[in-house]
Formats: C-alpha cells, sequence, structure tokens
C-alpha cells in the first residue's frame, strides 16, 4: 500500500509571530516597534497568511485595524502553539548538559534553612552555572516538572529509575534558645510550649517514643502550618520545636538555638534524586559534590 503523506499548508513561523503581535496590540505599528520592524513588514506578514487561508484576519478601517472572528480564532491557537514551543525550547536548552542552568527541586524548610545560605558560596565557586531553585517536598516526577535534580526527605517511595545519592541521615529533638530553656521552662518539658508543625504532626510523638520520653506533656500548645514557621517560633523565643538536622544545624553552631536533649536518629535520610549518572552530566556532578562538600563541613550535634 502507498503511504500518504499529507504536507502541513502552515504560513512561515515569522509570519504566525508577526500576526499574533499585531493581533495582540490591534495595530501593526505597535506591533512593528515590539518586534523591531517596518509597518510595512507587518502588514505584508499578515497578507501573507490571509493568502495563504483564504479569509481575512482584520477588519480595516480608519487606518485601524480590529480583529475579526477568524482572526480571533487563530490568535487563540497561535498563541497556545508559540507559547508551548517557547517553553520546549527553553526546557531542551536548560536541559542540555551545557546548559548554563541546573533546575533543583528542594523541600522548603530545607531550602530555607540550609540551602539557601550557601547558594552564594556555590556562585562564587562556579559563576557559570546557574540553579534554578523550586520549593517544593514530597513524591517528584522530575520530567514532568521540569526539575534536573530534587533533595528529598525519604518519607515517601522513590521510583526504581531514578538515581539516589545519599545526602545526609535525619537526627531529631527539642530545640529552643537558652534564655527560654532556663527562664521560661525551667530546664522542665511539662512546663514548656511545645511548637508543632501541621506538615510534621506527629514529631513530638515519634521523639517521645525515640528518646523514652512518653510520660511527658506540654503546659500548652500551639500549631504552625510548616516546619520552618515552627523552628522560626523557636528561634523567636515563642517555646520549643522538634528540630531536625541539617535544618538546624547552622543554628545549633552558632547558638541561636539548643538541643538539651540532644538528637535522636528519625530513620529517615536526605537523598539527592536525578534521572541521568551524574558522571554524565557534568552540571549535576558538579552541584552533587558541591552538597556533599558543605554536608562534611556541617557541624553534627547529637
Amino acid at each position: 500500500m502507498r503511504k500518504i503523506h499529507t504536507k502541513r499548508r502552515l504560513p512561515p513561523l515569522g509570519a504566525l509571530t508577526a500576526f499574533e503581535v499585531a493581533a495582540r496590540h490591534q495595530s501593526f505599528s505597535r506591533a512593528a516597534e515590539e518586534l523591531h520592524m517596518t509597518h510595512g513588514a507587518i502588514s505584508r506578514a499578515v497578507a501573507q497568511i490571509e493568502e495563504r487561508i483564504g479569509v481575512n484576519l482584520f477588519i480595516r478601517r480608519n487606518r485601524r485595524v480590529y480583529l475579526n472572528a477568524a482572526g480571533q480564532r487563530l490568535l487563540k491557537t497561535t498563541t497556545e502553539t508559540l507559547d508551548a514551543l517557547s517553553n520546549t525550547v527553553e526546557e531542551i536548552h536548560r536541559h542540555d548538559k551545557t546548559s548554563p542552568f541546573l533546575t533543583v527541586s528542594c523541600e522548603p524548610s530545607l531550602a530555607m534553612r540550609w540551602l539557601m545560605p550557601r547558594l552564594g558560596d556555590f556562585r562564587e565557586q562556579y559563576p557559570e552555572l546557574n540553579i534554578d531553585l523550586k520549593m517544593a517536598g514530597g513524591a517528584i516526577n522530575l520530567l514532568s516538572e521540569s526539575c534536573d535534580i530534587a533533595i528529598r526527605r525519604t518519607d515517601f517511595g522513590i521510583p526504581d529509575d531514578y538515581r539516589v545519592t545519599q545526602f545526609c541521615s535525619e537526627l531529631a529533638g527539642p530545640v529552643c534558645t537558652q534564655e527560654y530553656w532556663h527562664k521560661h521552662s525551667q530546664q522542665d518539658l511539662n512546663k514548656a510550649h511545645w511548637l508543632h508543625s501541621r506538615t510534621r504532626p506527629e514529631a513530638w510523638e515519634e521523639w517521645k517514643n525515640t528518646a523514652n520520653f512518653e510520660n511527658v506533656k506540654p503546659k500548652n500548645e500551639q500549631y504552625f502550618d510548616h516546619f520552618f514557621y515552627a523552628l522560626q517560633a523557636a528561634q523567636d523565643n515563642l517555646g520549643i520545636a522538634i528540630g531536625s538536622t541539617p535544618l538546624v544545624s547552622d543554628d545549633l553552631e552558632k547558638q541561636r538555638l539548643i538541643t538539651p536533649f540532644g538528637m535522636q536518629p528519625t530513620g529517615y535520610d536526605y537523598v539527592i534524586l536525578s534521572l541521568n549518572d551524574s558522571n554524565q552530566d557534568p552540571r549535576i556532578q558538579t552541584f552533587c559534590d558541591w552538597l556533599i562538600q558543605q554536608k562534611s563541613e556541617m557541624q553534627v550535634i547529637k
């Protein structure tokens, strides 16, 4: 059977681009300014499309142009198509091994309290590689979310086709300021104001069971929507929160927070997820090596 190939009778991409801008402004002159073209070039591009499809797209009246129904229909499809094409080209460019961008997805609390304070060091060491940081937690589809790597806590199932690089093990325990521990709680958890996070609602119970403190109870309690809010509240003398490393490592090292009972392993790790073998993508290899180096310099307090 003979194969039948249907040739697409599409106007040139340049003409469609000129039409989209002219239609958006409903002005050939403003389109010419935006595209750095002449008024005549815009007019010829639109006429080329109209000739190709055999339908007028604008109503021309008193040296003004107005989109008609056909023009409105073509504008909608052209805008969607050009946006999709632009996004695809940008994604290909960003995720190519030679791209100057690396898109990193990181859990918000880890990003705000540990990663972001260190990104200035990365920029100084590798000024040619730009980190596009996205904050999100939990399961991730690296392809559909257009991310090169993700830094995650291992509290969800990880797909078998992901490359997993160990970052660090998590430790957790009560944290507060030294002032709060001595002045407000009088060194007694039963007299303390306990701070909770709705994103980790079982953190206190898990620590109590691990550290054999099952019988302690708070004087009163307060809940926050995110983990980093609870940690910030502890730093602001509002009470005691369950903090975890590496999120509070800097705070403990600089004595902005203390951990009166030490830190206990939670059984979870932080890992770096990627689709590509980092050895095959120098951008991923560079960033992973830098992350591991930063972790090795982190003070561990148990």
